[in-house]
C-alpha cells in the first residue's frame, strides 16, 4: 500500500516529486557542501545562492540520467518481498551513489565557474563526504517530505473519488 500512496502514479506526479526533492536537496546541499569547502560565511553563503539555478538544473538532468540505472541496481539488492522502507532506503542509497560521484566533481565547477582538473584530483577526499551529506538529506527530510506530498494528494484524489 506504501507503494501506492508515497510514490508518484504518473509522469506528472513525477515531475511534482522530482521537483520537491530536488528544490529542498539543492536548497540544502549547495550552501552546506560549498560551506565545508571554504569555510562557513556569509560569503560564502551568498555566493552558492548565484548558482543554485544551474546547480538545480544540472541535478534534474541527472536525475533523469540516473534514474533506471538506479532502479536497475536496487532491484539488483533488494528482492520484490522486502518492506517499503527497505527498497526506499536502498533506492535513495543508489541514487545518491550515482548523482554525488558526478555532482562532486560537476558541482564544483559549476560553483567555480570554470572546469579544471581540481575537483577529479580531490575527488577519492570530496566525494565520501558529499555522499554521506546528501545521502542523510535525501533519507531524512527531502524524500519524506515529497512522499508526505503525495500520500495528502492521492488521499485527496482517492476521497475525491469515492465521493462520486
Amino acid at each position: 500500500m506504501d507503494f501506492f500512496m508515497k510514490l508518484p502514479r504518473n509522469p506528472r506526479e513525477f515531475a511534482l516529486f522530482m521537483a520537491i526533492v530536488s528544490v529542498l536537496s539543492v536548497n540544502v546541499l549547495a550552501p552546506l557542501i560549498t560551506c565545508f569547502e571554504v569555510g562557513f560565511s556569509l560569503g560564502a553563503w551568498t555566493s552558492v545562492l548565484r548558482v543554485i539555478p544551474f546547480v538545480w538544473l544540472s541535478v534534474i538532468t541527472l536525475v533523469l540520467l540516473t534514474h533506471k540505472p538506479a532502479e536497475w541496481l536496487t532491484s539488483k539488492i533488494v528482492d520484490k518481498d522486502d518492506s517499503f522502507n527497505a527498497h526506499i532506503t536502498v533506492n535513495i542509497m543508489c541514487s545518491v551513489l550515482l548523482m554525488s560521484a558526478v555532482l562532486t566533481i560537476v558541482g564544483a565547477w559549476i560553483g567555480e565557474r570554470r572546469i579544471s582538473a581540481e575537483p577529479i584530483q580531490f575527488f577519492f577526499y570530496r566525494w565520501p563526504r558529499n555522499f554521506a551529506l546528501a545521502f542523510a538529506v535525501e533519507a531524512l527530510f527531502a524524500q519524506p517530505i515529497a512522499r508526505a506530498v503525495l500520500l495528502r494528494l492521492h488521499q485527496y484524489k482517492d476521497d475525491a473519488i469515492s465521493y462520486i
